[in-house]
């Protein structure tokens, strides 16, 4: 069997962004892959599937897990064999490989390392690829091929180079967070983005339907901020010790990198970080750093930081870690000071970090203030749909321990998981809602769904079922899970909550989460903690499906929030949501009408420590959550506004300078006028006084006239350069940034396409400022690949200074003075050439300003380097400038 069957052909009519991306396919296809992002709700799998058909050759198809594994078999044998029994020519096991193989990335990765059948690794490799050449396995489809671990690439990137097949690459969530090295090791497995389907593009199509993301936050309890503030306390009064460790000081100034620097050079080169720690900690201790170190830093009047969390991890990491053995004699004192920061929390792992720790994480996520954040949701969307409400609440541990075997179950709930939301809703159900759990384990239905579920189950073949009622609660039974019905369990219970026999139904991710389909579900409540930038974004995906028959339908997203009180950013719980919201795109709340991602858009407290305003953000979710109805006209208004998704980079103002760009304005100006106001009032007292004097004089000739003007112009600037040199200086710190923004992405663009990168004809570097100041940056025209890599490299540019190639030193220009203003790093990309860093640095001086190119890797360069970290005015953005995704 060399080809697919013929006849085989899908049974609905294609959607038009699938026949867009179908109608490319050759062109695609050009070298030898395909990569198409596509959202959840588009049609991804089946998609991958006509390609796997256009091919025509004998196929291996890759999943994530054996859930959605099973789902890219179930897709094609009912949409396009049309058919419930699975043809013998499509085989589940890599080690048995047919036509048609579909597995998942773990068993590859095992199979290919199968060391219990006494193979060795490289054997297995080859007997899997012998297998597989067998079959004439000639196409690979990948889905959601990223975030995986380690070795699991290797794995994959060498069954490619062994195989070289056509590579189908098929993700809903491309890694755009990743480092340089992740995406290029993404992209050497998927090939370059060649075409993309957006959330908006499909709302347009009808293909999911409106909805919102709505934030619900929460407090620790009592026990919980205890805990908190204990840590919080004790991490101080550590910090406080180790700012006076006589022995720590002793240890930092014994090394020689301290008493002889410059006979260290090196070291100092290779390890910034450390180096940097060492001398603000001594600082801070009140040692006087010599001229050897300011000449090695480039300055000779440093303004040190202030030593504090951050750079005591650094320096910590540095003594205890990185170098512990360069420390002689102080081994005694190592070991006491890894044990206080082990009993304290700070260091796990073998990782130190004051600001956070695994308990307080789990504390925040797992947070029992949830339960009544999940009870005030549930009951207020039940509220405003009434039985037609479809809810489900995903969360990431059963707690089986809180269901008892006893008449009455009065177990205080203390842990967040599905059967304590189950005992918590249940106990609390007024309002006779019907709540279901679904786990791998546990099924729990109401009474009045028992009916519905033998039919359901009857209907797929499962005729045998157990019930043991809920000991405390007569209103519910628990479906004993045996064999004939574990397979089917899930389908047979969505198909119940689909008709209406539950309406809350309470599960877990891992079940829930991939590869489910409930197209009536219209509220979901993301309850879990333990979650990928992947796997959020597929579990928000289950409620955005269209529901046929139902036009109208609407859903709600909810995200549970515990914020840390002790922390003005929020702490680690609003930290995961930020990395969330990354992936997702939905109605801005800022803009009219605007589409974006990012957690800016719902308009979220800028201080998490304000009380008042944590409970105004939740007011105002609730009253969205309340407005259903608008959320349709919210969309479709949005969409008029532009025509696709453009991914840009959003680089913040400075944040002492936060206020709108006409506020910014309006106070430079003022600043300025008023200096040259004051510069105008003292030269015009000085001078009154001045041509006073003069008229009292005779000169005899007009040489001692212009001697007399002379000595009176050289004390006016004395008196005086020093307030103009303060305007001037103000003007240039405070100029449009956007406008060297502007230029200098188009340096950019086009070294980027002296390098190769960029290849189409027509690209246009996009910017503007918005209303918070905040410039934003963008590549029109060309491909989805290039937009990105324009992208990554641009925000390397912004960036802080690491341990680029090459750098960059910006600089400005005055009538008398030329001045050093900023470095920025040349982007990897660039750099790997020295002709296109070069190249970069031509641009630069024709569209931006003079600059001077710094190659670091020799010591004159490594010196600069360290200045250029040390110093470096675009610190002031450090992990501010954020990819964003914007409709226009």
């Amino acid at each position: 069997m060399n080809t697919f069957p013929s006849g085989i052909k899908f049974k609905y009519p294609w959607r038009n962004y699938q026949a867009r991306v179908l109608a490319e396919l050759e062109n695609f296809l050009d070298d030898n892959a395909l990569h198409v992002v596509a959202p959840p709700g588009s049609g991804k799998t089946v998609l991958g599937l006509e390609v796997m058909l256009r091919i025509n050759k004998p196929t291996l198809i890759l999943a994530p897990t054996i859930a959605v594994r099973n789902q890219w078999i179930d897709r094609f044998c009912e949409l396009f064999l049309q058919t419930e029994i699975t043809p013998e020519w499509i085989s589940y096991d890599i080690k048995s490989p047919s036509f048609l193989t579909v597995s998942t990335y773990q068993g590859v990765h095992a199979a290919c390392n199968d060391f219990k059948d006494n193979c060795r690794s490289d054997g297995c490799m080859k007997e899997i690829v012998r297998l597989l050449r067998e079959q004439g396995v000639q196409t690979v489809v990948v889905d959601e091929a990223h975030h995986l671990k380690n070795e699991w690439w290797t794995t994959l990137i060498s069954l490619k180079e062994e195989l070289k097949p056509t590579l189908v690459g098929l993700t809903a969530t491309p890694p755009y967070d990743v480092s340089a090295n992740e995406w290029q090791r993404y992209i050497e497995l998927n090939g370059p983005i060649d075409t993309e389907i957006t959330v908006p593009e499909l709302i347009i199509e009808g293909d999911l339907c409106p909805h919102q993301d709505c934030v619900c936050f929460s407090r620790p309890s009592a026990e919980e901020y205890k805990v908190i503030n204990k840590y919080r306390n004790q991490v101080y009064a550590l910090f406080q010790e180790i700012k006076q460790d006589e022995e720590l000081i002793r240890a930092m100034t014994s090394l020689s990198v301290w008493t002889e620097p410059n006979k260290n050079l090196d070291w100092i080169y290779s390890n910034m970080p450390y180096y940097s720690s060492l001398l603000i900690f001594l600082n801070t201790a009140g040692l006087s750093v010599s001229s050897e170190h300011l000449d090695v830093l480039g300055d000779k009047h440093p303004d040190f930081p202030v030593f504090d969390y951050q750079w005591a991890q650094v320096l910590l990491e540095f003594y205890l870690l990185k170098e512990r053995g360069r420390f002689t004699g102080f081994e005694k004192h190592q070991e006491e000071l890894e044990h206080r920061l082990l009993r304290r929390g700070v260091m796990e792992h073998r990782q130190i970090t004051f600001l956070q720790n695994k308990e307080i994480t789990s504390l925040l996520g797992t947070s029992i203030e949830k339960l009544n954040s999940i009870y005030q949701i549930v009951n207020f969307e039940y509220r405003q749909l009434g039985q037609g409400l479809r809810l489900v609440v995903l969360t990431d541990f059963i707690r089986k321990e809180f269901l008892v075997n006893a008449g009455e179950n009065t177990l205080e709930l203390n842990k967040l998981g599905v059967i304590p939301i189950f005992e918590k809703l249940r106990r609390t159900n007024s309002e006779h809602m019907k709540i279901g759990v679904l786990t791998g384990s546990i099924i729990i239905l109401p009474v009045s769904a028992c009916e519905l579920f033998e039919a359901c189950a009857e209907s797929r073949g499962v005729t045998k079922l157990t019930y043991n009622p809920l000991p405390y609660d007569t209103g519910y039974i628990q479906v004993a899970l045996t064999e004939g019905l574990k397979n089917d369990v899930v389908k047979i219970v969505t198909d119940v909550f689909q008709k209406g026999g539950i309406e809350i139904l309470i599960g877990t991710k891992s079940l829930l989460g991939e590869g489910w389909d409930a197209p009536v579900l219209n509220s979901l409540v993301l309850a879990s903690f333990v979650g990928s930038f992947v796997l959020s974004n597929q579990m928000r995906g289950r409620a955005i499906r269209v529901e046929k028959g139902n036009r109208e339908k609407a859903s709600n997203i909810w995200h549970l929030v515990c914020v840390d009180p002790t922390a003005s950013d929020g702490g680690n719980d609003v930290e995961m949501l930020k990395r969330r919201f990354r992936s997702f795109v939905g109605i801005s709340y800022l803009e009219t009408g605007g589409i974006e991602n990012g957690i800016s858009r719902l308009g979220l407290p800028a201080d998490f420590s304000d009380a008042e305003a944590i409970d105004a953000a939740n007011d105002r979710a609730f009253l969205r959550a309340s407005q259903r109805e608008k959320l349709k006209d919210q969309w479709e208004r949005a969409l008029g506004n532009g025509v696709s998704l453009v991914e840009e980079i959003k680089i913040p103002r400075d944040t002492e300078c936060r206020h709108t760009h006409e506020l910014q304005h309006l106070y430079l100006n003022r600043t300025i006028s008023y200096l040259l106001s004051s510069l105008a009032s003292g030269l015009l007292m000085f001078g009154q006084e001045v041509l006073y004097g003069l008229f009292k004089i005779r000169f005899r000739r007009v040489e001692e006239l212009q001697f007399v003007l002379v000595i009176i112009g050289l004390a006016g600037l004395f008196l005086f350069g020093r307030e103009m040199w303060k305007a001037f200086w103000l003007y240039i710190r405070y100029r449009d940034i956007s406008k060297d923004i502007h230029k200098i992405g188009q340096a950019l663009a086009l070294a980027l396409a002296r390098a190769g990168v960029i290849k189409s004809e027509k690209v246009t570097v996009v910017s503007e400022l918005d209303d918070d100041g905040a410039v934003l940056c963008h590549l029109e025209g060309g491909t989805r690949y290039e937009k990105s890599m324009f992208i990554n490299a641009l925000s390397e540019l912004v960036s802080v200074v690491n341990s680029p190639r090459y750098l960059i030193i910006r600089k400005s220009h005055s009538l008398f003075h030329t001045a050093q203003v900023d470095y920025h790093s040349v982007p990897e990309l660039i750099g790997r050439k020295k002709e296109w860093a070069a190249y970069l640095s031509i641009q630069w001086r024709r569209l931006v300003g003079n600059n001077e190119l710094v190659y670091t890797r020799i010591q004159d360069g490594r010196k600069i380097l360290l200045q250029a970290r040390m110093k470096s005015l675009a610190a002031q953005f450090a992990d501010k400038s954020e990819t964003v995704s914007k409709w226009r």
